[in-house]
């Protein structure tokens, strides 16, 4: 009888628990990051009293070029029409040449603070497009890039 009520217990348990983070990444086809290829993440949100940590989260590899990676990346709020743009640097790597982020094998990730601790007014849809604008085009070793948005505390 035991055997049926504890795992019974966990996933009710395990059901109740709220998950205060998301992530979406897409794969960059054939880890060539054309300037053409702006991956959009769509996200919900319904809590505008807390505060979030967003983070551009990308994996290369270790044949990647450069120590750093720029990117304009595109903002929309719920109902409106247009687009808020800026363009951020993205250090991926120290001046003694280790890879920053975490690695397994030939492959980084990295998280980039995008904002710390901001307040999303609006409920709704949230829409970010990232778009790479290194000189190389494509812009070879880049396998995934996308956002992590995690609730703070």
């Amino acid at each position: 009888m035991n055997k049926i009520i504890l795992p019974v217990l966990l996933l009710t348990i395990a059901g109740c628990i709220r998950i205060n983070q998301f992530e979406k990444n897409i794969q960059i086809p054939q880890q060539q990051w054309s300037s053409s290829f702006s991956p959009e993440i769509q996200f919900d949100i319904t809590d505008t009293l807390s505060l979030y940590n967003v983070f551009v989260t990308l994996r290369h590899t270790d044949a990647y070029l450069y120590r750093n990676i720029w990117l304009d990346i595109a903002t929309r709020q719920p109902g409106d029409t247009t687009y808020q743009k800026g363009r951020f640097e993205l250090t991926l790597q120290q001046s003694d040449g280790k890879w920053l982020g975490t690695g397994y094998g030939d492959i980084w990730e990295v998280r980039y603070p995008l904002f710390r601790r901001i307040r999303f007014r609006k409920e709704g849809q949230y829409h970010i497009i990232l778009r790479q604008i290194m000189r190389d085009d494509p812009l070879k070793h880049i396998m995934n890039a996308g956002i992590r948005i995690e609730k703070t505390s």
